[in-house]
């Protein structure tokens, strides 16, 4: 389907087949696509900000530039499949507790206040992401790339930390500046230096 720059405010997807979907720039403003299968759909620069993405199948998508967020409603991916999708320079702000990120390319992505708690992104790339202020409690980081990445306050706690890369990213923000209370595989985290 090729819904490319189209005006979806507001509407009813639930469950919508979209694999390989072209929704380049779509304005989709509060828009229901729980359960929805985006599998390699195209979402570069959509709107989706108060998006309700519940249980959405999002493997392989690319959400480059997207923007989900700051709104009164929060976008939601709790749950999703996400293995391999591309959030490069999205814009997040929401809640994706729980989510599985495991290997979704987030480098350079705004995740500023996000609520990441329990979430799995192992392997992820989270290289030069803004996580300032983001609640990663207990989640599963081993293995994700987090070069440059900026940790202002963020909340690691009981978070696990095995073999992940963290070069350069308290270079702004000083690792005191990060709460990783608790956090496992420290002795194997690449780049932790204070």
């Amino acid at each position: 389907a090729n819904l490319e720059e189209a005006e979806l405010t507001k509407t009813q997807m639930y469950g919508a087949d979209l694999v390989g979907a072209n929704l380049t720039r779509v304005r989709a403003f509060k828009v229901r696509m729980g359960g929805a299968n985006l599998e390699n759909a195209d979402l570069t620069e959509a709107y989706l900000v108060g998006a309700d993405l519940v249980s959405a199948n999002l493997q392989r998508a690319t959400l480059a530039c997207a923007d989900l967020g700051p709104g009164s409603t929060r976008a939601s991916l709790t749950a999703n499949q996400t293995d391999k999708t591309s959030l490069t320079r999205a814009h997040v702000y929401g809640v994706l507790d729980g989510a599985d990120l495991s290997w979704a390319n987030l480098w350079h992505a705004n995740l500023l206040m996000t609520d990441l708690v329990g979430a799995v992104l192992i392997g992820a790339n989270l290289g030069e992401a803004n996580l300032d202020e983001a609640d990663l409690r207990r989640a599963n980081l081993m293995g994700a790339k987090l070069g440059d990445a900026n940790l202002t306050d963020a909340d690691l706690r009981g978070a696990n930390l095995t073999g992940a890369n963290l070069t350069d990213a308290f270079r702004r923000s000083g690792v005191n500046r990060a709460d990783i209370t608790g956090a496992t595989g420290l002795d194997r985290v690449k780049g932790l230096v204070d």
